[in-house]
């Protein structure tokens, strides 16, 4: 199945993609997110195109895992994304996720405005590969 993660943020928003044997996530791109209606039109696009089956968003639990500010904001994307592409939406724990792709670019030495291009795409592969995993361990 292909599937589709968004890793919603402020300024930008990371989308990652799948193979349709769900054991590979890889970055697509990066949206400007200011104007969420634009950004929903955009990501909807993507989706067909993609042949997208299922969209995972990032949520942004707090620490202790209660959801401030930045989660129910995640939480009402997800919705209206639900309603505006009739795919399936679920919602994937994203705790971690930014600074893990902070330190992958460390180790790929990606500095300046090439790293801020690319860490929200590279969050999205992570939340994405983070929900293969999952579930391919359901199926076990």
């Amino acid at each position: 199945m292909k599937i589709m993660a968004v890793d919603l943020g402020k300024a930008r928003t990371g989308l990652a993609v799948c193979d349709e044997g769900e054991l590979l996530a890889s970055p697509l791109t990066v949206l400007p997110s200011y104007n969420q209606e634009k950004l929903l039109e955009q990501i909807a696009l993507l989706a067909k195109e993609q042949g997208t089956q299922l969209l995972v968003v990032g949520l942004p639990l707090n620490m202790d895992g209660t959801k401030g500010e930045s989660a129910q904001n995640a939480l009402a994307f997800a919705q209206t994304l639900r309603q505006r592409t009739g795919l399936p939406v679920e919602m994937k724990d994203e705790r971690g996720t930014t600074i893990s792709a902070h330190n992958y670019l460390n180790t790929t030495d990606t500095r300046g405005k090439k790293r801020k291009a690319v860490v929200d795409a590279v969050a999205a592969t992570i939340i994405l590969q983070d929900y293969l995993d999952y579930r391919r361990n359901q199926r076990k």
